[in-house]
């Protein structure tokens, strides 16, 4: 991965997750400081705001010796402002890798065509990769194998189910998702993971009982995402039924944990109480953003 991009989880192999996934629970269990960045600089570039991305990788680049700056959508105006080539050709300049957080995915595709320093997808409309890493490292550290474990995904088929579903079947783990019409994982990202590995089973489903039953892992999304708000009264119409509760986890696996990436609509996709019952790994996986974003840091900018 030395110097290259992560735009999507299509850009790993199975080898390259688990390398990255090894890492992070070493740098999770020494918890130094480290200088292996001394005198790196990630310019972070966000056109929508955060916690867990903007922290995580700030602190990321802190405790491996380096430097972050954080440039917000009004301070760059990518696109807008500023052509997006232009803005990467001069932070090119300035700094070893960048960060960007954007509404489309064509924002982090025109930065990786134009820079000519590495370029990571920290969000974008069509996926997440560092939240999947994270909640694979998550789900190894809680069972301890990937291979054949079912994970149960209910609702959206949105960034965050994207990658979740392309790292699932490049580990060899069973994928699930219970969708209504209209929000199902597109076809074109199904025939993408298909290939990743044979052995991993998938499951395109409309309910989330049939999901969720005997499930190793129940994992949910918000159902309207940032940008979405105008269509937030049609959407909870369309996901009623879909909200993760007690009843349905208890469908799952009697050591079954349940995973949301956060932030969480408390009392639409997820009934009260949940996040907070002994199953729930949700700030684990929280927390652990920090630990897989350090080892890809590593990796794409480490000796």
């Amino acid at each position: 991965m030395k110097g290259k991009d992560l735009l999507s989880i299509g850009d790993l192999s199975p080898d390259d997750v688990r390398r990255i996934i090894k890492k992070a629970i070493q740098m999770k269990k020494a918890g130094a400081m480290s200088t292996i960045l001394a005198g790196k600089t990630l310019a972070l570039i966000f056109e929508k705001p955060s916690l867990r991305t903007k922290v995580s990788f700030d602190v990321a680049m802190y405790q491996l010796g380096g430097h972050s700056i954080y440039l917000s959508q009004a301070e760059v105006g990518l696109g807008s402002r500023e052509p997006i080539a232009d803005a990467a050709r001069t932070l090119s300049r300035y700094v070893d890798i960048i960060a960007a957080r954007t509404f489309a995915h064509a924002t982090v595709e025109s930065l990786a065509k134009y820079a000519s320093v590495p370029v990571i997808n920290t969000l974008s409309d069509g996926e997440h990769p560092c939240q999947a890493l994270a909640d694979i490292m998550t789900i190894y550290e809680k069972k301890g194998k990937l291979d054949g474990l079912t994970v149960a995904y209910i609702g959206d088929g949105n960034n965050v189910a994207i990658s979740l579903f392309l790292a699932c079947v490049l580990v060899g783990m069973n994928f699930r998702i219970a969708s209504p019409k209209g929000y199902e994982l597109s076809k074109g990202i199904v025939s993408l993971g298909r290939p990743s590995r044979k052995d991993a089973q998938i499951a395109l489903l409309k309910q989330p009982r049939e999901a969720v039953e005997g499930a190793d892992v129940v994992y949910t999304d918000v159902w309207t995402s940032m940008g979405q708000e105008a269509k937030a009264e049609k959407r909870r119409k369309a996901f009623a039924g879909y909200q993760v509760d007690a009843r349905l986890m208890k469908l799952a696996a009697k050591d079954a944990i349940f995973m949301h990436p956060l932030p969480a609509h408390h009392d639409e996709e997820v009934a009260p109480g949940i996040i907070d019952s002994r199953q729930s790994v949700v700030f684990d996986q929280a927390e652990n953003r920090l630990h897989v974003q350090k080892a890809i840091l590593a990796e794409i900018l480490g000796k």
